[in-house]
């Protein structure tokens, strides 16, 4: 037995294989995405329908790669390709993957070797560092995923863990809250920015933000330009992801640098000093892949039929009325979700999410409503996020309306859009004194039969959709 300095050498930091220059060794097949270990970088990802996976490894911003690394077939642990790279310089890599397999439209399967795929793991992303800044559209690999580290000192920060019936929540959007010059914060439009704004936050009163999608995405998605003033039109609202675990570069301050992770920690470990929790508005019934005529990013190019549902014929089913559906209650995805939430829970702090569309979550691969939804009861009894608060926008864009209904578990709450509907009504003079009565006592004529507390109601009157504080103040002018 070998020794080294009077301890027993590690076998398994061994390099077994070569290619080129790169020394290579089966990697891990769990957890999925990008691991370091000892010596090397684990790359795991899963495709049950490629034939085969190539590793693309590039220096960070240069437009063509520095290797292509093929995963030998003894590398693949079931549907799972893994493989340790030794010596790699981390810090200034990206990485991707081409994945080869049928290209059969009414199969489901859309492989293209052609393509430079985005590792739906990636816990940083780069390709919109800075926001707005036109991007190269002649790059081979426009989001690109890169290596986090998980080095921030939290200092003993952990959820607040408020009463469900004691949340003041306020709903933002972190580039429109600071961006205005009235703002006066020295990085507007940032996680930066809202940090200098917790004074004003608490002078409201407010014990959360519900923060909207934060999730990297591509503010140039049907990008165009206003044609009465020459202003560029942008994918605004970020409720199209393009990775689930990173955290938006162009929302930081210091996502030009790579920072982002580190920023956006920063203002949550802020924000909790001064009491206040944060949900993350979440947007898992689509990604940014679209229909039939969107890019591919990820997802299409890994494993299709694996990661959406499709129509017999092979086309996207759009519950969510952006193109395309996740097919969330398909094992592998509802195991992504799970792992997505998990670490945001985790390694972010984060004390709640808000689910966007979330009646998409209960349908099942073919469309149709599920009694006992997999996805919803494994969220509400994970015991990593046991204390985090789940909130479902209970609807979808097929119709599928549960307010009231959502399958709960003891543990699901609801934006009530009914209070909201009849709150309005009232204001406006329609004379629906019964219903505002059910809204001042809870709604109990939506949640008393199934025996679930007033706090189930999320309430509120105008947000995001609709009539928004701009509107109100435009209509006031």
């Amino acid at each position: 037995m070998e020794y080294i300095n009077s301890e027993i050498a590690r076998i398994d930091i061994h390099p077994t294989h070569n290619y080129q220059e790169f020394k290579l060794r089966c990697g891990k097949p769990f957890p999925f995405g990008v691991n370091l270990v000892p010596g090397g970088v684990n790359f795991s990802i899963y495709s049950s329908h490629a034939t085969s996976c190539t590793l693309v490894l590039f220096e960070k911003y240069s437009p063509e790669p520095i290797a292509e690394i093929p995963f030998p077939e003894e590398f693949r642990i079931g549907n799972v390709y893994c493989m340790i790279v030794f010596d790699l310089d981390y810090e200034c890599i990206e990485y991707g993957y081409r994945m080869e397999g049928a290209n059969d439209f009414q199969g489901g399967h859309w492989f293209d070797k052609s393509k430079v795929l985005m590792d739906p793991y990636a816990k940083i992303i780069g390709g919109r560092d800075i926001w707005g800044k036109i991007p190269d559209w002649n790059d081979i690999y426009q989001h690109r995923a890169r290596i986090a580290f998980d080095d921030f000192d939290w200092e003993n920060d952990r959820l607040l863990e408020i009463p469900l019936e004691d949340l003041i929540i306020y709903e933002m959007h972190v580039r429109s809250f600071t961006r205005h010059p009235s703002s006066e914060v020295k990085h507007p439009g940032t996680f930066a920015g809202i940090r200098e704004k917790i004074p004003y936050l608490k002078q409201l009163g407010v014990n959360a933000v519900e923060l909207m999608p934060i999730f990297e995405f591509d503010e140039f998605e049907n990008s165009r330009v206003n044609p009465e003033t020459g202003e560029m039109r942008y994918n605004y609202w970020g409720y199209s992801t393009v990775g689930f675990f990173a955290p938006k570069a162009g929302y930081a301050a210091t996502g030009k640098f790579g920072m982002q992770v580190d920023e956006f920690k920063a203002l949550v470990k802020e924000l909790h000093k001064n009491g206040i929790e944060v949900i993350l508005d979440v947007v898992f019934n689509h990604t940014a892949e679209g229909n039939e005529n969107g890019p591919y990013i990820s997802f299409r190019g890994i494993d299709n039929q694996t990661y959406y549902m499709l129509t017999p014929e092979g086309y996207y089913y759009n519950f969510s009325g952006c193109g395309n559906t996740l097919n969330c209650n398909n094992p592998i995805v509802r195991g992504m979700v799970l792992d997505c939430l998990r670490y945001w829970a985790s390694e972010y702090h984060i004390d709640g999410f808000r689910f966007d569309l979330a009646s998409i979550l209960g349908r099942d691969p073919w469309g149709a409503p599920l009694a006992n939804p997999p996805l919803l009861e494994t969220l509400a009894f994970d015991p990593i996020l046991a204390k985090c608060k789940l909130i479902a926008e209970a609807w979808d864009a097929g119709g599928l309306y549960q307010v009231g209904s959502f399958p709960a578990y003891g543990r699901w709450s609801e934006w009530n859009g009914k209070y909201r509907d009849r709150i309005r009504k009232f204001l406006k003079g329609d004379g629906n004194v019964g219903e505002m009565a059910q809204c001042l006592q809870g709604s109990p004529d939506l949640y008393a039969a199934s025996g679930r507390s007033p706090s189930t109601s999320i309430n509120f009157i105008t947000a995001h959709d609709g009539f928004t504080l701009a509107d109100l103040s435009k209509s006031a002018q």
